[in-house]
């Protein structure tokens, strides 16, 4: 596991785009480092073994917190952008971090618009639930929305209900016009 997970943090550091991990990897960090516990209170940390592995579990955390935290701030600045995050690229624990900080962004633009379009700022919802009717004018390959269901791909002059907060996203890039039903 310490191969998987270090070939993933070199990948992660190296790459401006969010790189697909491997199924389960989560899961199997964490499994990871409850073996690594469970054989360090058998062992005598002022041993070999035991500092060996003491070495090895902090390591390991640090390479985590590395990866975790370089994937959030890409998914955070491509939100920030507004560009389309590529969700088949995130696993299910990290659509999370990106519907919010989606949220968050839409949230934030409507406040400045509404302010520089000279209306006092209204209280804005950070979760929408529902979905918008567009019509797409660019291909789009298959993602998962924000619901965590499959859609697409689309090709130009598809109609599709998408979870709005995907719509948004793809209106903003011009890859989709809000159809009014």
């Amino acid at each position: 596991m310490y191969d998987e997970l270090f070939e993933v943090w070199r990948k992660e550091r190296e790459s401006a785009e969010i790189e697909l991990l491997p199924s389960g990897f989560y899961a199997r960090l964490a499994e990871y480092l409850k073996k690594i516990n469970e054989e360090k209170r058998m062992l005598d940390e002022k041993t070999v073994k035991g500092k060996l592995l003491q070495k090895e579990e902090e390591n390991v955390r640090n390479m985590i917190k590395e990866v975790v935290q370089t994937r959030y701030e890409k998914i955070a600045r491509m939100v920030n952008r507004g560009e389309i995050v590529p969700t088949t690229k995130l696993i299910e624990e990290e659509v999370g971090f990106y519907r919010e900080a989606s949220s968050q962004t839409d949230s934030f633009q409507a406040f400045l618009k509404d302010i520089l379009q000279g209306r006092p700022p209204k209280g804005r919802k950070t979760k929408t639930a529902g979905f918008t009717v567009v019509r797409i004018v660019q291909e789009i390959p298959e993602i998962v929305g924000a619901d965590m269901k499959t859609y697409g791909p689309f090709k130009p002059e598809d109609i599709a209900a998408l979870p709005e907060e995907n719509a948004k996203i793809f209106i903003k890039q011009g890859a989709a016009i809000e159809v009014e039903t």
